[in-house]
């Protein structure tokens, strides 16, 4: 099967069988496609749209965006992880307000120098809003070429990788390639699957090599495994007689970087020690724990409230701290975990 036969079978099935009506498809700018695509890295397209829909109403255009404080930034991404995109998000339309006055860079080179831009990104972002030709590998696109073309091994070594973009380079078509691109993305999503690929609906089928030797299922081959490590913290609910309860900033970088959190300690009887306060570890009560799971690793939690009645003037040592109250909720970035235990634990509060 030539490229061009290729992408025109893609095309083709796109036209009648793809997705045409998603919110950022309606104006394809550069700001629209970029805060999608950075949306849609490891999140699937309907948990994407809400959060979309939420954060354009907020930040219209790239200038309203890098004149946002983070804190709101990361509060409108509460729940869609990995929240480095929203810090890379934040600082990358600075830049580009800045130093490329609201216009995002014209090659695919120079998006790359942008936070959070790959090269997979930079290629949708560009080809979907100015129809420059660039290629794309993102996870759905390496699905669907590591089946087409049976490709043996896991497909994020570094061999793998340069194999997977000379076959993404060598079937993007010169002519409608912003089509192509979400073409392809929609190929993977909706019939090239992870499990159970709908194979008698593939455009591509009569050509896939994985199918031809019936082992469809096979492929892209995992990542070989390993054992995911198991941490352990204390989170404490710090909470006054107005059912207030303390947050904790934390640092700019690393996990949870600049979200709002928990005071951790490893030890309860660290606990004054670490916050600073004096606090009744006696009359502490320990709440049912919770396991959050990254990427890398399982993270148990072990929620412990305690009742604190004489802090409302006092302030932790370190990181900036706040009151946080569930009622009246401020608009902050909170990681996950921490903002299900509140909503478990401070609107029961007696």
């Amino acid at each position: 099967m030539t490229p061009e036969e290729f992408n025109t079978a893609v095309l083709d099935w796109f036209d009648q069988y793809g997705r045409h009506n998603l919110p950022w498809q309606q104006d394809k700018t550069a700001y629209f496609t970029w805060i999608s695509e950075i949306m849609l890295q490891q999140t699937q397209v309907t948990t994407v749209i809400p959060y979309f829909e939420r954060f354009i109403a907020r930040f219209p255009d790239v200038q309203t965006l890098a004149n946002a404080d983070q804190d709101e930034v990361l509060h409108l991404w509460t729940g869609l992880g990995y929240y480095a995109r929203a810090r890379n998000l934040h600082k990358t339309a600075q830049i580009v307000a800045n130093d490329y006055y609201g216009e995002f860079p014209q090659t695919v080179e120079a998006l790359e120098q942008l936070p959070g831009i790959g090269r997979s990104t930079a290629g949708a972002v560009l080809s979907i809003s100015t129809g420059k030709r660039a290629a794309i590998l993102d996870g759905n696109v390496k699905r669907v070429l590591a089946r087409f073309y049976a490709l043996e091994g896991w497909t994020g070594s570094t061999a793998n990788q340069k194999t997977l973009w000379e076959y993404a380079e060598r079937n993007t078509p010169q002519q409608r390639v912003g089509d192509y691109t979400q073409a392809m993305m929609d190929l993977g999503a909706t019939l090239c699957t992870r499990s159970k690929p709908n194979c008698q609906s593939c455009p591509l089928q009569n050509h896939c090599t994985a199918l031809k030797l019936g082992r469809s299922n096979e492929f892209p081959h995992p990542k070989p495994k390993k054992q995911i490590p198991v941490k352990q913290t204390i989170m404490l609910l710090l909470q006054d007689d107005q059912h207030q309860t303390l947050l904790q900033q934390r640092p700019p970088t690393g996990l949870w970087g600049g979200l709002w959190s928990l005071p951790e300690v490893a030890d309860l009887r660290d606990a004054n020690n670490i916050t600073g306060l004096c606090l009744d570890i006696d009359s502490a009560e320990p709440l049912e724990p919770v396991r959050h799971t990254f990427s890398h690793f399982h993270l148990d939690i072990t929620p412990v409230r305690v009742r604190c009645n004489n802090l409302t003037d006092c302030v932790m040592e370190g990181n900036p701290t706040l009151w946080y109250n569930i009622q009246q909720p401020q608009n902050i970035g909170l990681a996950a975990p921490v903002k299900r235990l509140l909503q478990k634990y401070t609107r029961t509060s007696k």
